[in-house]
């Protein structure tokens, strides 16, 4: 791995580092509060800071350029913004954990509670985008614009989608219509919300997508919404990064697929690892077939808490629809994907480990 990649367990100490793209004009940036907007940049690597150049192994080293590097190849911003950015890490996304996320959330919140800064961006590799932003949606506890950001392709590829990524996710943290939607994800010309995000698409630049599409787009250079997000996120979620004030992890979560003929004894190889809660992710409408949900029961029993998820990209697994989930104890993981749940029970078992108001929380966030 080369120099300049910091690894994932020891982020590198933020810097109070100015943008190299210059002051911005003020008739050309949008009024925030009557103000410039002041956007802060945390980079963490991914293949939006990739290089084909620094690698000859594979086809190219996620997290190889620093945040100001990627500010710096896109002068429009100047126009936009004042800008000023920090190196949390520089890794590949597939190796970002709960801590690191943690982390995240934690300096993101610390800089959305400054008064010299009116909109956070994060730079992320899409392998766990999804997640980390569902994190913040879920932790950030501000009205304040929080917007995630990634590429397809590394920097230097041909047609790399970062610059683009970049520019429009920066018109949208800087613009005052950007607030209190809690964390927004942009890609493209789309503006996702974080709860909904998924990444849909191994290789394309246009991979991700929401099952009810995108809150808005950016057209003309603006962000246009055309709905709002529904569930509670930010300053009116049921979480809170002071109530978890010590801790470097959250409770263990394990995400368990069923495939035909699958055995159960994986369930209790789950539990023997010490997981608080599972997020069973089968078939169709989150269906479980009978031998694994013996062994779902067993673990049920000795307090683990048990989610309902589906394998399939969209719909939803509702309460009590296709499966007994008040026989069983369950919860219904409703339309949020796996890995998306696994993070949520994660934070509900840092609350309470009482299935019916996780339930309460599934339903509402």
């Amino acid at each position: 791995m080369p120099d300049a990649v910091a690894d994932a367990t020891t982020p590198a100490a933020p810097a109070d580092s100015p943008a190299p793209a210059g002051s911005p004009a003020p008739g050309d940036a949008p009024a925030f509060d009557g103000r410039i907007p002041r956007v802060r940049v945390v980079g963490t690597g991914g293949t939006i800071a990739g290089s084909s150049a620094a690698t000859t192994a594979k086809h190219y080293q996620a997290g190889v350029l620093t945040v100001e590097d990627l500010l710096g190849a896109v002068p429009q911003l100047a126009s936009l913004a004042t800008m000023t950015c920090e190196q949390l890490c520089q890794i590949d996304s597939v190796e970002m954990d709960l801590p690191l996320q943690l982390t995240l959330a934690r300096r993101v919140a610390e800089l959305a509670a400054r008064d010299d800064v009116d909109a956070v961006l994060v730079t992320h590799g899409t392998d766990t985008l999804e997640e980390s932003a569902y994190l913040l949606h879920l932790l950030v506890l501000t009205d304040k614009p929080v917007v995630v950001v990634g590429a397809m392709r590394p920097a230097d590829a041909p047609g790399a989608d970062g610059p683009s990524n970049l520019l429009n996710a920066v018109r949208v943290a800087a613009h005052p219509s950007s607030r209190g939607l809690g964390t927004l994800v942009v890609v493209g010309e789309e503006i996702h919300s974080a709860r909904e995000v998924r990444k849909e698409h191994a290789s394309r630049v246009e991979a991700f997508g929401s099952p009810h599409g995108p809150l808005g787009e950016v057209t003309g250079g603006v962000p246009r919404y055309a709905h709002m997000p529904r569930q509670l996120h930010g300053a009116a979620s049921a979480y809170d990064l002071e109530a978890l004030e010590g801790l470097d992890d959250l409770p263990p979560v394990e995400v368990l697929v069923t495939r035909a003929g699958m055995p159960s004894a994986l369930v209790d190889a789950v539990v023997a690892t010490g997981a608080r809660g599972i997020v069973h992710v089968g078939p169709g409408a989150g269906n479980v077939p009978d031998r694994v949900a013996e062994a779902l029961d067993r673990a049920r029993a000795t307090g683990v808490v048990v989610v309902r998820s589906s394998r399939v990209a969209r719909g939803t697994v509702a309460r009590g629809d296709a499966y007994d989930d008040q026989g069983h104890d369950y919860v219904a993981g409703g339309d949020l994907g796996p890995y998306k749940a696994r993070v949520l029970l994660a934070l509900a078992l840092t609350v309470t480990d009482d299935t019916a108001r996780i339930q309460d929380m599934f339903d509402t966030h």
